[in-house]
């Protein structure tokens, strides 16, 4: 085999087109790796907050540079939000733990805890839940609220009291509860300034007339039934300071908003979201809705079951890269140098790629005979030029160190032999040249 060696020049070129593919490789998996990955979610709201608070979080998400950002679909409401989330349509969504198909959901976080409230008018005889009886219960909220209603109908057996329920729209409640074509109130509201001023507008309490709010003392039973749901004490004075309404702490229930993501999702994708996403609501201190957003219960029975990548992030249990793939960095270039070594070794057994001795012999021994049936000059020029190729080649080899070139005194005797027998051969022509005129 002829060694053949590059000019400089190109041998340049090689090398940088060589490290500017290296360096182009590192660059994209670089990016590949640190490129911010983007997730939708669905929220709604009928005062469009839930739409807010997490556009005030998707932008501190943005700002921060965060690993993840966010996409906010504003679905109008909570059950189209949830509906969006069952079907695949989104990666996340905010929904509450009582409403629509969640069997795919995971828990990152808990967004907001709703209680449910329900008033009378001033004067109103109506002091507990049975005391409904025969009344018509105005429902904000509709189907929002729809299993709070089933949930309270099963425990205290409203269907034969006569209990009746209706849908009222936010801007006809406080109407309805003060014209008497609702006997009660029942919202589900979070405990924020905000919506406590939207429920004071509703009741409309002062100093002779306050409202009336019934407790539901089986809420503890109803959260024993109903995983949704939670045994909650509203504080005394939660409506008014003085005179205090309620007058002392109100049982009743509560039913918590999550951020849900589904299943399928990359744990370690979850657990950068989970992250990135409480930073956030820390730095956003002054939307108060945020005020109540908590991490997600990470116990094994747990209504809404946790996000394995959430659950890493709030257990300290989050690994950093290198905790990751140190054992691959450190056991790769080992695994990859002892496959190199054994396919070098099987590559030198088989022989491939290299021209072994016995056929550069076998070369030089088919020269001889061509020399010694050679009929011209030219077809012996020929031979020893090919003679002149197949030394050159191997005491290039030997210069080179290759321990397949032939040994130089081996060589020497070959060319010895092959540069006598074309002399003769030659003699031999000029010889018979000579013969043919006299004759």
């Amino acid at each position: 085999m002829i060694s053949v060696r590059l000019p400089f020049w190109l041998r340049i070129v090689v090398l940088v087109a060589a490290l500017c593919i290296v360096a182009g490789a590192g660059l994209f998996t670089y990016r590949y790796f640190t490129h911010p990955t983007t997730l939708t979610v669905a929220a709604g709201s009928l005062d469009g907050e839930a739409v807010h608070a997490m556009s005030a979080i998707a932008s501190r998400l943005t700002e921060t540079n965060a690993p993840v950002r966010l996409k906010v679909i504003d679905t109008g409401n909570v059950v189209d939000a949830t509906k969006a989330f069952s079907a695949g349509n989104v990666d996340l969504a905010v929904v509450r733990g009582d409403v629509g198909d969640l069997s795919q959901a995971r828990a990152v976080a808990i967004v907001a805890h709703a209680v449910v409230l329900i008033t009378a008018p001033p004067g109103s005889s109506i002091d507990s839940v049975t005391g409904l009886k025969g009344h018509t219960v105005g429902v904000m909220g509709g189907e929002l609220n729809r299993n709070v209603v089933a949930a309270l109908t099963q425990e205290y057996n409203l269907d034969p009291a006569k209990v009746s329920f209706k849908d009222v729209a936010p801007a006809d409640a406080g109407k309805a509860l003060k014209n008497k074509e609702v006997g009660a109130l029942l919202v589900a509201i979070p405990l924020t300034e905000k919506y406590l001023a939207l429920f004071r507008s509703l009741v409309q309490p002062n100093a002779k007339a306050t409202p009336v709010l019934v407790p539901i003392e089986s809420a503890g039973a109803i959260a024993q039934t109903h995983g949704a749901y939670e045994s909650f004490d509203v504080p005394k004075g939660t409506l008014r300071g003085s005179p205090p309404v309620p007058e002392d702490d109100l049982t009743t229930l509560r039913v918590s908003f999550y951020l849900v993501a589904q299943k399928k999702l990359d744990s370690d994708l979850i657990a950068s979201l989970t992250q990135s996403f409480m930073n956030a609501r820390r730095d956003l201190h002054e939307l108060p809705i945020l005020a109540q957003v908590t991490a997600a219960s990470t116990d094994q029975d747990s209504y809404i079951p946790v996000h394995p990548g959430a659950a890493a992030f709030y257990n300290g249990n989050v690994q950093s890269f290198m905790d990751k793939y140190s054992n691959a960095i450190y056991l790769t270039p080992m695994i990859l140098g002892a496959l190199a070594t054994v396919a070098a070794a099987a590559w030198k057994f088989l022989g491939l790629g290299k021209e072994n001795k016995e056929g550069v012999l076998d070369s030089l021994y088919s020269l001889a005979r061509q020399a010694r049936n050679a009929d011209s000059e030219a077809a012996l020029s020929d031979i020893e030029e090919e003679i002149d190729s197949i030394l050159k080649a191997q005491l290039a080899k030997t210069a080179a160190g290759d321990e397949d070139a032939i040994d130089a005194g081996t060589l020497n005797l070959a060319a010895h032999r092959l540069d006598n027998l074309i002399h003769y051969r030659r003699s031999a022509l000029a010889m018979r040249q000579t013969r043919v005129p006299a004759a």
